[in-house]
């Protein structure tokens, strides 16, 4: 007599950003031609895989808006896979283990993953709800956008926020010939990832065509139906349009309905596999990954958000592996970026200066400024590093590198060394490949461990 054919495991998504759509082809991976696991994924979008990270670039003409839906819908219907769109899960049963729908319907499931993102952040002030203010947080947004900073009316923009999406959309604006203005409270732009000497480096790049205003906060938005300008530390500045790019946080609302546990950053609670917290308790069938999630920063070991596609896709690979029975933890967390701002790499991995203070690091910090080449080689670029050291040990904690050419390169090497605890003098004495064409003899890194020191 033939043995029943084990019943399949339910797998049930929330959110089909990156985060969602890496554990879906993961699983997909895993499954392979077995029957033994059904998944369903649910997002309230309109279209199937959208690259967020892409909008930016979009809107600097650099590619169109069609091109960032990557993957149809069909695709994944055509797997198997009950994907669906336009879908809104309204109510989470952790205890009878099923999610109720906008539709009215109840999905029960074995495993589920939260990859339920992030939202703007939306300053406490007035006049965020007129027209022509807006927020960069889908393809719906991006829309919008486009057409507002190509229409003829708009001539003053303003833009909340000097992180990397705030600065790569006032790159878009300025090439439109608009009349640009970047307001950042804090006293330099792009301060979760640099010191304010590296910022200056990228500040003074982009040039006289974005007009900066730091260190002080938006008071008021102002307008009748349409904004028309915006009070800044009590000064008024002219605006057609406003973008408000603030920030994102965790979008933990319907977990937090449920009774999942949310952290300090805002993001949902997890162990080392990723299972959310209800009470005392992690539950052994529910996890969550993406901007969602509070981690754990391998250099504080304090919890915070790293709201990245890279951070993502190894959480997916812990969840994937552990719904299929392969025992996975998820490490702390380093969040290596780099961002491409009017043609300049910037990168940045581990603390900055600033955060170490906060905690009460005592570091040791090195910069060097070479070429990207051989001196005599065409092509070569200028490129700055700095290195921030733990003093007594002497091991690498953070890492900040401004150039036009392979910063990423640097920003992965470093993150690996980071996470294998290398030293300064690690750094100074190893052996690297060299061809003028591609290398100088003694890297920017090399001179800049030797610099925090006094090698």
């Amino acid at each position: 007599m033939e043995g029943r054919e084990p019943m399949a495991k339910k797998v049930a998504i929330i959110g089909g950003g990156a985060a969602g759509i890496d554990v879906l082809e993961l699983l997909l991976r895993g499954k392979m031609d077995s029957k033994n696991i059904e998944i369903s994924l649910f997002k309230k979008e309109k279209e199937g895989f959208f690259s967020m990270c892409g909008l930016p670039f979009a809107l600097q003409g650099m590619c169109s808006m069609k091109d960032l839906n990557i993957i149809d819908p069909s695709f994944y219907i055509s797997k198997g896979i009950d994907f669906r769109i336009s879908t809104e899960v309204t109510g989470i049963n952790l205890e009878n283990m099923y999610i109720h729908l906008n539709s009215g319907e109840e999905i029960s499931y074995d495993y589920l993953v939260l990859a339920i993102g992030s939202k703007p952040l939306i300053p406490a002030i007035s006049g965020t709800n007129l027209e022509n203010v807006y927020t960069l947080g889908g393809r719906e947004d991006g829309e919008l956008i486009d057409t507002a900073i190509n229409a003829k009316e708009t001539r003053n923009v303003l833009i909340i926020g000097g992180g990397w999406i705030g600065l790569q959309t006032a790159v878009a604006v300025s090439d439109k010939g608009k009349k640009t203005l970047v307001v950042e409270k804090y006293p330099y732009i792009l301060p979760a990832v640099l010191d304010t000497d590296m910022a200056s480096i990228v500040q003074k790049y982009i040039g006289d065509d974005i007009t900066f205003v730091l260190g002080r906060s938006v008071d008021v938005i102002k307008g009748i139906q349409h904004v028309e300008s915006v009070t800044v530390g009590g000064e008024d500045f002219p605006a057609d349009l406003v973008l408000i790019s603030a920030g994102m946080r965790p979008n933990v609302d319907i977990a937090e309905k449920a009774g999942i546990k949310i952290g300090k950053s805002g993001g949902i609670v997890t162990d080392w596999t990723l299972r959310v917290k209800k009470g005392n308790s992690f539950l052994d069938n529910v996890y969550a990954i993406g901007d969602c999630v509070e981690v754990i920063d391998a250099v504080t070991y304090n919890p915070r958000l790293s709201q990245l596609a890279s951070t993502a896709l190894i959480q997916a690979r812990v969840i994937t592996n552990n719904i299929l029975g392969i025992k996975s933890t998820y490490k702390p967390c380093l969040s290596p970026t780099v961002a491409n701002i009017a043609g300049l790499q910037v990168g940045s991995v581990g603390v900055t200066t600033e955060t170490a203070t906060r905690y009460g690091l005592q570091i040791k910090v090195g910069k060097a400024i070479k070429y990207t080449r051989a001196k005599y080689f065409p092509g070569k670029k200028t490129i700055m590093a700095k290195l921030i050291f733990e003093a007594y040990t002497q091991n690498l904690m953070g890492a900040q590198i401004v150039s036009e050419e392979t910063v990423a390169e640097r920003i992965n090497e470093l993150t690996l060394g980071i996470r294998l605890g290398i030293t300064a003098k690690d750094i100074w004495m190893r052996e690297r490949c060299f061809d003028p064409s591609h290398t100088v003899v003694e890297d920017v890194i090399v001179d800049a461990a030797m610099k925090a020191f006094g090698s």
